[in-house]
């Protein structure tokens, strides 16, 4: 597994993960259920992550850089 973005809050993890997969990319959020439980720890370190399949990691980041449609 790849992370491709650090977020500051699940909500915006949340956001790019339906991006990607709507690009046809699977993703995860590993930190979703810590920033429930124990959100002090997410601020301790690099906040939110969204991972990707090693291989998707190149094209998850072009999908992410690309600006939004209005």
């Amino acid at each position: 597994m790849t992370t491709v973005v650090h977020c500051s809050s699940v909500s915006e993890a949340m956001l790019k993960k339906s991006l990607l997969e709507g690009s046809g990319i699977k993703a995860w959020v590993p930190d979703e259920m810590t920033s429930q439980l124990a959100p002090h720890y997410l601020f301790a370190g690099l906040g939110v992550r969204v991972q990707v399949e090693d291989e998707d990691a190149d094209e998850a980041r072009r999908v992410l850089a690309l600006p939004a449609e209005p």
